[in-house]
């Protein structure tokens, strides 16, 4: 397709959608704004944009589609500012926030001036941010969820997903509501989880120093989301509240149960509640990209000798695969140690695992 998108907001969600839209529709032009003015030349630099804002009230009005990649608050300023402009009849705005429903509300001012507004949420990202953690791969098979007004017509939306058909996503159209009770559950609500684990963690850090080195491995992985963009998730919280409350005060339930199998002892009851989780854990499709960011890490149990980790790294690079991160973990005592290796993709990870299983005797495992 040609024609003009406009990205207001360049981190990397923005950033990533310029990269798709680009690899979608090479003859489109991509006009990128932010605030800072830095990340604006950042991401033309790396070709995730095709022009700098220079006008961004006449760049909107004239543009195809006009995507708001910022926090939910800023979205919502945002709508206010821009169904104020003269937009043209054809333009669709869009915007990438993790909740729906207040959003759609203000977006109810463009649908008193006849604009067209449909509500999007790519459910992928990073404990990576800002323009410089773009790739064009980020969607990928990841799901899209679209949440038209009731007034917009299927062909706007079908547009839209020409737009974005470099995403490679999986588009899926619901409600406001049911967009934030699925994504308070599967993404909001595990966001607090985790930062409250690490809290509690923080808290005995004082009197047994020793924790911090030894909270690798399951800890790490489950507490990882922790890590991510503390204002974005004040404002996804805050804009979610009721349906987060009531699933604080379901998880308190689910814990006073624990407590209770804790104080009658019943060792067959624990296993019970293990078992059954873990049942319905490993029937899901855990292997789709969902709410909370995918981390695709592969663990080389490796000797202690000079050279073993530019001999893996060697033989990865040998087959083209590249790894977006590398560490040693320290808590093993052993003769060996373990090697974490941090992939872009399941495909990547799965290439990395027969590459090094067919040429070294090395034990591979994931989680």
């Amino acid at each position: 397709m040609e024609g003009t998108v406009v990205i207001i907001g360049l981190g990397l969600i923005g950033g990533s959608l310029g990269l798709s839209i680009l690899k979608g529709n090479p003859k489109a032009t991509v006009i990128g704004y932010d605030v800072q003015e830095k990340e604006m030349r950042l991401a033309k630099a790396m070709n995730t944009i095709t022009q700098e804002s220079k006008n961004l009230q006449q760049e909107v009005e004239g543009a195809d589609v006009v995507f708001l990649c910022t926090p939910v608050f800023q979205t919502e300023q945002l709508i206010e500012k821009l169904s104020a402009w003269s937009l043209s009849p054809h333009t669709i705005v869009s915007d990438v926030g993790s909740t729906k429903k207040r959003i759609m509300n203000k977006a109810q001012l463009f649908y008193d001036k006849g604009y067209t507004f449909i509500g999007g949420h790519p459910m992928a990202g990073s404990h990576k941010s800002g323009v410089a953690a773009s790739k064009v791969i980020l969607f990928e098979n990841a799901f899209y969820l679209l949440t038209p007004g009731k007034n917009v017509h299927e062909r706007d939306v079908d547009r839209l997903k020409s737009w974005l058909v470099g995403t490679k996503a999986k588009f899926f159209v619901v409600d406001p509501q049911e967009h934030d009770e699925i994504t308070g559950m599967v993404s909001h609500f595990p966001h607090i989880i985790a930062s409250s684990l690490v809290h509690q963690v923080k808290k005995v850090h004082s009197t047994q120093p020793l924790i911090s080195r030894l909270a690798a491995g399951g800890f790490r992985d489950l507490s990882r989301i922790a890590s991510s963009d503390p204002t974005m998730w004040r404002d996804i919280t805050m804009h979610n509240t009721d349906i987060l409350k009531e699933l604080l005060r379901q998880w308190q339930g689910e814990m006073n149960q624990v407590i209770e199998l804790l104080n009658q002892g019943d060792a067959d009851a624990m296993y019970h509640y293990f078992d059954e989780a873990k049942q319905f854990r490993d029937n899901m499709p855990i292997l789709q990209k969902g709410a909370i960011p995918s981390f695709y890490d592969l663990f080389v149990d490796i000797p202690d000798y000079p050279g073993v980790i530019s001999e893996i790294t060697g033989l990865l690079a040998k087959q083209g695969i590249s790894i977006v991160n590398i560490r040693i973990m320290e808590t093993r005592q052993d003769i060996n140690g373990v090697l974490a290796i941090s992939f872009q993709t399941e495909e990547d990870r799965r290439r990395g695992e027969s590459c090094i299983t067919s040429t070294t005797s090395y034990e591979v495992f994931t989680v």
